[in-house]
């Protein structure tokens, strides 16, 4: 069975940071790119940052020089390094495996707030 169990996220005030960990088990992890998405209320969830099982990232224009996604293949985890953050970045966050499978599904997701 795919999971993906999401944690870090938190009430942070603006210019701070975070780092968000996503474990994922049920499938052999380092063959399979990682993305991280969010989702703010009232809108839909967005591509935030990708990175291939070799190490290879791509990210967001809104989160580039501010983020950095990484992955541990041996503790099958990947993360999100949030810099610099802003309050439009207040969302859930997701991660997921790529490609992904019907019956994958989504994790329970991380909160984050950026508010003073």
């Amino acid at each position: 069975q795919v999971q993906f169990v999401e944690s870090g996220g938190g009430l942070v005030q603006p210019g701070g940071s975070l780092r968000l960990s996503c474990a994922a088990s049920g499938f052999t992890f380092s063959n399979y790119n990682m993305r991280w998405y969010r989702q703010a209320p009232g809108k839909e969830r967005d591509l935030v940052a990708s990175i291939t099982g070799g190490g290879s990232t791509n990210y967001a224009d809104s989160v580039k020089g501010r983020f950095t996604i990484s992955r541990d293949n041996g503790k099958r985890t990947v993360y999100l390094q949030m810099n610099s953050l802003k309050p439009e970045d207040t969302a859930v966050y997701y991660c997921k495996r790529v490609p992904s499978y019907s019956g994958d599904g989504w994790g329970q997701g991380t909160q984050v707030t950026v508010s003073s």
